[in-house]
């Protein structure tokens, strides 16, 4: 009987939370595969499914569908596999499109090829001139970015952000290889101004990262190894419904615990080029 009565206390005490409408960018993976490695995920000679990827990938568009989201798709390109993980095309707030300048020669025609789309699409597009992987390192918590390096994008990008942006840059600084990307080891639940929650891995992080973490966000949601590992932080929310890899099991426990609304897809395909939910939602916020 208490433990029943603890569950109601839990319930009614458990923060309320408001779905706002998302307007995301997103690219069809008619050219997955994976030919070379650039990631520890990546294996050239294990076989990819493209129509897997393509039934998966659509799994998620039509979720961002009846989620109510609007749903932008660029065009992809032959030869630009990695094309499909569309969060690393560039960092758009306030109707500024902030381009990517990417690592790896495998990638880098992909930059001018988002900066395309985001002019046609009236965006004041804003050229870079350091290396940077767009929002798979760069995530808006409030009034604040949390931005990503040590792996991909250059920490002299953050000064470029905040003159670009006027907003506060937060550098973090990665250290397992298999989290390259920010956005692979942080997850940002509830992005509102006065109401900011992530969810993070502690271990993707080096000592004065996970010391700024601790002290900016003392209620985040500190997720395992084992969902990690699958990419479950590599998630989308809009502040209640929470889009997440449909293996991260305690993750979505721990979600549901604080009032969330998980919805678990399977990009396992996907996973083999290293990448999750996330990495294929550019959010578009004019």
């Amino acid at each position: 009987m208490s433990s029943v009565i603890e569950t109601e206390e839990q319930a009614a005490t458990r923060p309320e939370r408001r779905p706002t409408g998302r307007s995301v960018l997103m690219c069809r993976p008619e050219h997955f595969t994976v030919v070379y490695r650039i990631n520890p995920w990546m294996n050239p000679a294990e076989p990819t499914d493209t129509d897997v990827a393509l039934a998966q990938w659509q799994v998620l568009h039509d979720t961002y569908l009846e989620l109510g989201y609007d749903v932008h798709l660029i065009d992809p390109i032959a030869g630009l596999p990695d094309m499909v993980y569309a969060a690393n095309g560039g960092f758009v707030i306030d109707g500024i499109a902030y381009g990517a300048k990417f690592t790896h020669p495998e990638r880098q025609p992909e930059g001018p090829a988002y900066m395309r789309w985001f002019r046609e699409q009236g965006f004041d597009v804003r050229e870079p001139e350091e290396v940077n992987e767009g929002e798979g390192d760069f995530l808006l918590v409030g009034d604040v970015i949390l931005a990503g390096t040590g792996f991909r994008s250059d920490s002299q990008s953050h000064g470029e952000l905040e003159r670009i942006f006027g907003r506060e840059v937060v550098t973090l600084r990665l250290v397992d290889p298999s989290f390259y990307h920010l956005d692979t080891a942080v997850a940002v639940l509830d992005g509102t101004p006065g109401r900011e929650h992530i969810a993070y891995l502690p271990s993707a992080f080096d000592g004065a990262s996970l010391a700024v973490l601790q002290e900016r966000y003392p209620d985040a949601i500190i997720v395992n190894e084992t969902d990690a590992a699958v990419l479950g932080l590599n998630s989308f929310s809009d502040g209640c419904n929470v889009v997440i890899a449909s293996r991260a099991i305690d993750f979505e426990r721990q979600l549901c615990e604080h009032g969330y609304n998980p919805i678990g897809v399977d990009l396992s395909e996907l996973l083999l080029g290293g990448g999750g939910v996330k990495c294929c939602t550019l959010e578009l916020r004019r």
